[in-house]
């Protein structure tokens, strides 16, 4: 069925596709309009039931949500900043308790008070002027977080200018695909999503795969709570994107490019949106030897869904399936949108195309260590005294990162959650061993992923933190697999009714319970939940062994 729906989809291509005709059937009212759902599965020769089931996937298109005026960050940093209780009481003066829903990360981490109001983002002390927005005041963005670099300042303070962006992509054009494509592997960039997988071979593998259609596409998905470095890319620095997205076209033969921003982030949608029109003016481009180069830049938005963050799960949602993850073999390079050759990278990873091809890629790895070369973007949060957005050169000590960049702690931390929900969980212990790379981490029993750095006050319960980790499972799961599934939430239960009660886990039921997410479930959202999990028992058995038996 999925495959008789993708290629149904093809046929309308990416200039009118399934998917963002289903977000339009709830544009112009606050719930999905069932005549307008069968209108689409009748535009494209499918089921009503296919269309319903996808549109209502969706944090925004889910019916149940349909009368929820504003939302609140359920995001892990807003939880742990203790902010959003008091948002909510201030909400409840301007709204109904009904109208109040709740959404995950907004990205503003760094200062927390996040909402989300008539399709635009909020934090700080926003909440007082309600009165002056529910009547029509025009937001005036103000990103109160501090952007500093130690080292190369790669995506930072010596990223170049739009203009020169594309005057170096028109000479690039004229380069050969395998001289660039041999640049890229030189430099050792590996991904910078979190599997750190090298861009290289993604590259490669499209370029060698004979097909008629080939695809590009941006994970910008970025739903790692504590992680706004992907945020700071598109609103930023988006013609670092645009140029890694059209040079990956070209090396790899690729006639089409996405790049698929989650809704929760409307000023980087709204940015981009007006970003790709200088580099899509540039094609079809005729090169000096007569051949034509053809590539089209497009900007999807998400509709609300952390599991599109996963590839294939990205990829059936862009088809308008449902964004289940997909079974591999075939990987996205044989077998990816619309059954097409696909390379699927993240913003910081295509970001970094311009400066492995101007600087040389060598020369880019001799930034950072032997295998983890180049920089990375660190999301710091308000925990810190001077939160922000930081880039350093992979192989930096974390401390130095910490206390340098960040400035230090506005309270006691007993550990910091990094790389996102999945990521590790260090004790303050541990910090003095790690260096800001995949090996040392990897090393540890950590995970730097996405090298966001959420705090955990030494006042913050961690069985607390451990049951929101499991809720998010649960919330977020594509509930294909029987272990993601079922299992959060049977984490979530376990632990709550320890922290609400006299009851002890099994302990020997527990184990059994990670080690069945770790081992069955079909992607990282369910197979990395088991890590923080682990480690926070590890390192912290004294808090956490009365809730045990």
């Amino acid at each position: 069925m999925s495959k008789n729906v993708r290629n149904l989809s093809f046929r309308k291509g990416l200039d009118d596709n399934l998917f963002e005709n289903l977000a339009e059937a709830k544009a112009e009212g606050p719930a999905l309009d069932r005549d307008a759902l069968r209108n689409v599965a009748d535009k494209y020769l499918i089921g009503n039931a296919n269309v319903y089931g996808a549109a209502t996937f969706y944090d925004f298109l889910n019916p149940e949500k349909s009368n929820k005026k504003v939302f609140t960050c359920a995001g892990s940093a807003c939880m742990l900043a203790g902010t959003q209780h008091a948002l909510h009481h201030t909400l409840e003066q301007h709204f109904e308790p009904s109208e109040i829903g709740e959404v995950y990360c907004l990205g503003r981490c760094y200062e927390n008070s996040a909402f989300h109001y008539k399709g635009l983002n909020y934090s700080g002390d926003a909440a007082s002027q309600l009165p002056q927005l529910k009547l029509g005041a025009v937001k005036v963005i103000e990103d109160h977080y501090r952007v500093g670099s130690l080292g190369a300042g790669l995506l930072t303070t010596n990223s170049p200018s739009a203009e020169t962006c594309l005057q170096t992509l028109t000479k690039l054009l004229e380069s050969d695909r395998d001289a660039l494509l041999e640049e890229v592997s030189n430099s050792g960039l590996r991904g910078r999503g979190g599997a750190g997988f090298p861009l290289a071979i993604k590259l490669a593998g499209v370029k060698k795969e004979l097909a008629d259609h080939k695809y590009i596409v941006c994970n910008a998905d970025e739903g790692d709570p504590g992680a706004f470095s992907d945020r700071y890319l598109l609103e930023q620095r988006a013609h670092l994107v645009n140029f890694g997205m059209a040079i990956s076209g070209y090396i790899s033969g690729a006639q089409e490019g996405v790049i698929y921003i989650r809704a929760e982030y409307p000023e980087a949608i709204e940015i981009c949106e007006k970003a790709i029109e200088s580099f899509n003016q540039l094609f079809p481009y005729q090169k000096s030897n007569g051949e034509t180069v053809d590539f089209k830049l497009h900007v999807v938005k998400a509709q609300g869904a952390y599991i599109c963050g996963e590839e294939t799960a990205l990829l059936s949602s862009l088809e308008g399936l449902r964004p289940e993850v997909r079974t591999r073999p075939p990987f996205p390079v044989q077998y990816g949108l619309f059954g097409k050759p696909t390379a699927v990278n993240n913003v910081e990873t295509l970001a970094n195309l311009y400066a492995i091809l101007t600087i040389g890629g060598l020369a880019f790895k001799a930034i950072g260590t032997a295998k983890s070369s180049g920089t990375k973007l660190l999301s710091l949060d308000s925990h810190f005294n001077r939160p922000g957005l930081y880039e350093v050169d992979m192989g930096t000590p974390l401390s130095k990162a910490i206390n340098e960049l960040g400035g230090g702690m506005k309270e006691l931390v007993k550990a910091y959650h990094i790389g996102g929900p999945l990521g590790g969980l260090v004790p303050v212990s541990k910090i003095d061993d790690l260096t800001i790379d995949f090996e040392t981490f990897a090393a540890n029993g950590f995970l730097l992923g996405h090298a966001s750095i959420l705090s955990i006050p030494a006042r913050f319960p961690l069985v607390e933190y451990l049951e929101h980790l499991f809720a998010f499972t649960a919330h977020e799961s594509c509930g294909k697999c029987f272990p993601c599934r079922i299992g959060s939430v049977r984490g979530k239960e376990l632990l709550q009714k320890a922290r609400t009660s006299d009851y002890k886990i099994d302990r020997t039921l527990f184990n059994d319970l990670i080690d069945t997410l770790e081992k069955g479930s079909l992607c990282a959202l369910g197979g990395g939940l088991p890590l923080p999990v682990k480690n926070a028992l590890h390192y912290f058995p004294e808090e956490l062994g009365g809730y045990f038996k």
